[in-house]
């Protein structure tokens, strides 16, 4: 039986960035599929007691150069936001808009790649309706559908879903009810996706 990924992230998150560039070809490679499921990361925090690495200085220091080295080692394109932290709600609706089209997966990745590659205010409306429209995708009707309480309620859903599944920062991975957090738990991934 082909296995299943759920993968919970926030757009906000540049580990959940690099955990998006390497998911596809891992879950292609063990005939797995991927379920994009966005969470707020702020209420995941909240309600498991966790904090942004961002808080404390010297992590935070650290973290930009540990952000380089997950690039080169994925030989990924890489830029920190100059706008970080962003508020990503309105593009993770937009992810969950994009699911009755069969293409949340391609739209995170547009929306990341925004974000985390070509240093894009996400927030901006017209920033997400040119990074929709390049997705190939209704812009108009996905932005509308971020204000309807079925896609609003879907990311509550979402995030609810994986603080249940004991998720308390993004990345987070699950596979056969196991939770694997952080893109440097692939490997950890791929060993289940292999069982």
């Amino acid at each position: 039986m082909a296995k299943h990924i759920d993968f919970y992230f926030d757009l906000s998150s540049p580990y959940s960035y690099f955990a998006a560039t390497q998911l596809p070809s891992l879950a292609a490679k063990y005939g797995a599929s991927v379920a994009y499921k966005p969470l707020v990361l702020a209420a995941v925090f909240k309600a498991q007691g966790n904090v942004m690495p961002a808080v404390c200085i010297p992590k935070a220091q650290y973290m930009i150069k540990d952000l380089l080295r997950w690039a080169e080692q994925y030989g990924v394109p890489f830029q920190m936001s100059s706008r970080f932290p962003l508020p990503t709600i309105r593009g993770m609706r937009l992810v969950i808009a994009a699911e009755a089209h069969g293409r949340s997966a391609e739209l995170a990745s547009k929306l990341f790649s925004g974000m985390w590659e070509r240093d894009l205010d996400i927030s901006s409306d017209a920033v997400l309706h040119a990074l929709v429209t390049e997705a190939g995708l209704p812009a108009d009707e996905l932005m509308a559908a971020t204000e309807t309480s079925a896609v609003k309620d879907k990311l509550r859903a979402y995030t609810d879903e994986a603080i249940g599944k004991g998720v308390f920062g993004a990345p987070a991975m699950i596979v056969d009810g196991e939770l694997f957090w952080g893109n440097d738990r692939l490997h950890f991934l791929e060993k289940q996706l292999a069982k």
